[in-house]
């Protein structure tokens, strides 16, 4: 670490921008991190918001599929494709997000998707599955001691970042969060 932060004191010397040496303390780390002047090794590896733009594009462009046609999470559920599972019953899964935007970032889903992909498909017929999907975040945060609190979120449609046309719930915490989120 000893190395990284005499990196760090370089960097902000040698900054041909000059964009950080103005900011305060405690906020030239980020600023440097940001920096297209600062090396790319210590750079952190984010996922940004852009690329979930273009997947959400891509996605909507392509179009929802086709109630049969099965989507990752049917994948997931099946063990077709293997996942960090934290909570299983017969309505729902939760398992660990595979890009993680927080230090705890899990996704609840419904085991079937009972024609909804998304929340603009919401009836008065999935009152109990949501609800349900809803009390598996808060036993699932529990169990991962989120005491201090977290998010939970529905991406729905092209404009609001669904990927993944079978819905499901981000829940993010572990650290303090933002607000706007976007």
């Amino acid at each position: 670490m000893l190395v990284a932060s005499r990196a760090f004191g370089s960097a902000l010397r040698a900054c041909p921008c000059r964009s950080a040496c103005n900011l305060p303390k405690q906020f030239r780390t980020e600023a440097l991190q940001r920096s297209r002047h600062f090396p790319v090794a210590y750079r952190p590896a984010t996922r940004t918001m852009a690329s979930e733009k273009d997947k959400a594009q891509q996605a909507a462009a392509e179009g929802p599929p086709a109630a049969q046609q099965p989507t990752i999470f049917d994948k997931i559920v099946s063990k077709d494709i293997p996942a960090t599972i934290l909570y299983e019953d017969a309505t729902a899964l939760a398992f660990k997000d595979i890009s993680p935007q927080a230090p705890v970032h899990f996704l609840v889903i419904p085991k079937k998707k009972t024609g909804l992909t998304g929340l603009s498909q919401a009836t008065e017929s999935h009152e109990q599955l949501l609800g349900h999907l809803l009390v598996v975040a808060s036993k699932v945060a529990k169990q991962e001691k989120l005491q201090e609190g977290y998010r939970v979120v529905i991406n729905d449609g092209k404009e609001g970042c669904q990927s993944v046309f079978h819905i499901h719930l981000h829940v993010l915490g572990g650290k303090q969060l933002g607000w706007p989120p976007c």
